[in-house]
């Protein structure tokens, strides 16, 4: 009987048993290297889910450690009779406004013409426009219309005043000017340069005015006060107040300028929900265990866990003679789990908004002694030890370059031991080959003794 094997040969020496041998040899030699790099891989991904947290914290730290986030007003106005807005880092205070009178803009007419198609002129000339303190001349021609006068003065002093041409009636048309400014100091007047001009409109604009300018005029606190505009942006640094309307004896409007502390607070829930967010990644990155399914995957890494430690110490440390963020509010439970209570820090804010800056971002910090202290913001040092890690060349980036540095070290080590084995089974799979040709030549003369013996015994 025959035996086949790798096309010809036993049936001892298969491609079966090949393949069984390099089997164990890559679960010895090959497998161990491909758990490794699946374990190098697993940290890479991990470590991509902890460098995004991280980032997101130090993104909350940063909008902490910013002074914008004190700096913001507020302002509530009781009344009508104006509005008030105040800029970052305006006084913080309380004031009344009553409005005597507001400031209005000059307004002045022309004599009557005919219609807005009359001529100004017989002839060519110039003439004066004079607005307050300021006066622009202006050309026109023989038979420039009362329409086409009004174009002429929008384009050339339309910064000045408004112009427009009122039909009264079928047979009475006027010119109109209405200065830009409000103001006592808008008078208008028109002026003939060359004695050519329809003196309608000389005689109209040197005579009474529809409506004089006013400066406004208005208390504050009890304080006289007058300005040309109803816009009042120079009484108060940083201060815009709009006068709206004209008070009645006895009645004023009530204005309160505060912090607006709603970013602040809204950067805080920011914060908590990051510091939670990050402080979770890394208990469940550093779990110790003797159970591989639950452990760590960073469980021994030392700089992982040192930053863990860093970050929790940066909410129960001492920021010097400020105190530490559990008096501020700051709060973290049994399990390590950071809240905040708001009333604690709406009561320090109401207290000395000034010493909860400077214990959040650095600056003076006034002591119950009075003495005044320099002090880095808690933030700021929060900032720098998260900054630390996850910099460019920090520490994380650091455990992300050994990563790499392992998956392709372990990655070559795989490919040689691969090539290795290609190399060994191709040299036993020649030398199966060789052994099977003896085999076979074996057999057949196994067949012709087998066929002599049964001649002989015939």
């Amino acid at each position: 009987m025959g035996i086949s094997s790798l096309g010809v040969g036993s049936g001892i020496l298969t491609q079966d048993v090949l393949d069984q041998l390099r089997g164990v040899d890559e679960a010895q030699r090959v497998q161990p290297i491909t758990l490794n790099i699946a374990n190098e891989n697993d940290k890479k991904d991990s470590l991509g889910v902890l460098n995004a947290t991280m980032d997101n914290l130090k993104d909350a730290v940063n909008e902490l450690k910013n002074i914008d986030s004190f700096n913001s007003r507020t302002t509530t106005v009781s009344g009508s009779s104006v509005s008030v807005t105040a800029s970052e880092n305006s006084d913080v205070q309380d004031f009344s406004i009553h409005v005597n009178t507001l400031a209005t803009k000059q307004i002045e007419q022309s004599d009557a013409f005919d219609s807005s198609s009359d001529s100004i002129s017989d002839a060519d000339g110039t003439f004066k426009l004079e607005v307050g303190s300021q006066s622009i001349d202006i050309d026109y021609t023989a038979g420039t219309t009362l329409d086409e006068l009004k174009k002429l003065i929008q384009e050339k002093a339309g910064d000045l005043v408004d112009a427009t041409v009122l039909k009264i009636s079928d047979t009475e048309s006027r010119l109109v000017l209405s200065s830009k400014d409000t103001g006592s100091s808008q008078e208008i007047k028109i002026s003939d340069v060359d004695g050519a001009l329809d003196t309608k409109l000389t005689d109209g604009f040197d005579g009474a005015a529809l409506q004089d300018g006013v400066d406004s005029s208005f208390t504050f606190n009890g304080q006289d006060v007058t300005r040309s505009s109803n816009k009042v942006t120079d009484l108060v640094t940083g201060y815009t107040i709009n006068l709206l309307k004209e008070d009645a004896d006895g009645v004023s409007s009530d204005v309160s300028v505060k912090q607006d502390r709603t970013e602040l607070m809204s950067r805080v829930d920011s914060f908590v929900e990051k510091y939670n967010s990050a402080i979770k990644e890394l208990d469940s990155l550093t779990l110790s265990s003797t159970d591989s399914s639950v452990r760590g995957i960073f469980s021994s890494d030392s700089s992982v866990k040192s930053m863990k430690a860093a970050i929790q110490n940066m909410v129960v440390g001492v920021n010097g003679d400020a105190g530490r963020m559990t008096d501020y509010g700051f709060i973290l439970d049994r399990n390590g789990v950071l809240s905040i209570e708001k009333d604690t820090l709406e009561e320090k804010l109401d207290a000395n908004s000034s010493n909860v800056k400077a214990f959040f971002i650095g600056g003076d910090y006034t002591k119950s002694n009075d003495d005044v202290v320099q002090v880095t913001g808690a933030f700021s040092s929060f900032y720098d030890i998260v900054n630390g890690y996850t910099k460019t060349n920090g520490s994380l980036d650091l455990l992300e370059g050994n990563i790499n540095q392992n998956i392709s070290s372990y990655e070559e080590r795989k490919e040689k031991a691969i090539e290795r084995l290609d190399s060994k089974y191709e040299i036993m799979k020649k030398q199966y080959t060789a052994y099977n040709s003896l085999i076979n030549k074996f057999n057949s003369s196994s067949d012709i003794f087998t066929q002599l013996a049964n001649q002989n015994n015939g």
